[in-house]
C-alpha cells in the first residue's frame, strides 16, 4: 500500500496559515504531475536540520550516517513493523515507561491501539522528518523530532481505507534508554470532542 503524499500535504495545509518550502514545492508537483507518493515509511526529508552540541549538521549524506538520527529512524521503523503485524507487545516497546501526554499514560495508548486493531486493518504510519534536536536532561539524552505524517486503516464492515489521524510539524520528544529511542509524547493540545473511550489517534505518534 503506497501513501499519497499529496493528500496529506493538502490536509496539512488547512490545518496552519505557512507551510514550509519543502511542502509547497511538494504540492507544486501533485498539482502539476499527479500525486506523489512514498513507499518509505519514515523519511528523513532533504531540509532537515541535526542540532547536536551547539552544533548544526545539514548536510543529508552526513545527517543520515549520524547515530542519534541512525537510532531514530531505527526507533521508528521497529513501530511501523509492529504496528503492521498489529503486534501490540512490541509496539508498546516503543513507548517510554515515561510516556505522558497531557495525562494518557502508557497503559492508555495500549488500550487505545487494541481499538485501533479492532476497528481497521491493514494500518500503517508515515513520519517525515525536518529538524532533529539532542539535548541532555538530568544525565537523559533526549531529542525533539518534528515531523509531518499521519496514520491510515482500512475500516474492517466498509472495507474503505481511511486516514485515521494526520499531523503536521507536531513536535515528538524520544528518550534514549540502553541502546534504543523510545517515545515520550508530543507537544500539542488533546483532541477535542472526543470521548475517553473512543480511540484519540493523534497522542499515538
Amino acid at each position: 500500500m503506497k501513501i499519497d503524499l499529496c493528500g496529506l500535504m493538502r490536509c496539512s495545509m488547512k490545518r496552519r496559515n505557512k507551510v514550509p518550502a519543502f511542502l509547497v514545492v511538494g504540492l507544486a508537483l501533485c498539482w502539476t504531475i499527479g500525486p506523489v507518493v512514498a513507499s518509505a515509511k519514515v523519511q528523513v526529508l532533504p531540509e532537515t536540520v541535526l542540532q547536536v552540541e551547539g552544533k548544526k549538521v545539514t548536510e543529508q549524506s552526513g545527517l543520515l550516517r549520524h547515530p542519534v538520527v541512525k537510532g531514530l529512524l531505527a526507533a521508528f521503523e521497529r513501530a511501523e513493523a509492529a504496528l503492521q503485524k498489529e503486534d501490540l507487545d512490541a509496539l508498546m516497546r516503543f513507548y517510554a515507561p515515561a510516556y505522558d501526554y497531557h495525562g494518557l499514560k502508557d497503559n492508555d495508548v495500549r488500550r487505545v491501539w487494541g481499538e485501533v486493531f479492532e476497528h481497521y486493518k491493514a494500518v500503517e504510519s508515515l513520519h517525515l522528518f525536518s529538524d532533529v534536536k539532542v539535548l541532555r536532561v538530568n544525565d537523559e539524552l533526549r531529542v525533539e523530532v518534528t515531523c509531518t505524517g499521519g496514520l491510515y486503516g482500512t475500516d474492517e464492515h466498509t472495507g474503505k481505507r481511511l486516514t485515521l489521524d494526520s499531523w503536521f510539524r507536531e513536535v515528538h520528544y524520544l528518550v534514549k534508554e540502553g541502546d534504543a529511542w523510545r517515545f515520550l509524547g508530543n507537544a500539542g493540545e488533546v483532541p477535542a470532542g472526543a470521548p475517553f473511550s473512543s480511540a484519540p489517534h493523534h497522542p499515538l505518534f
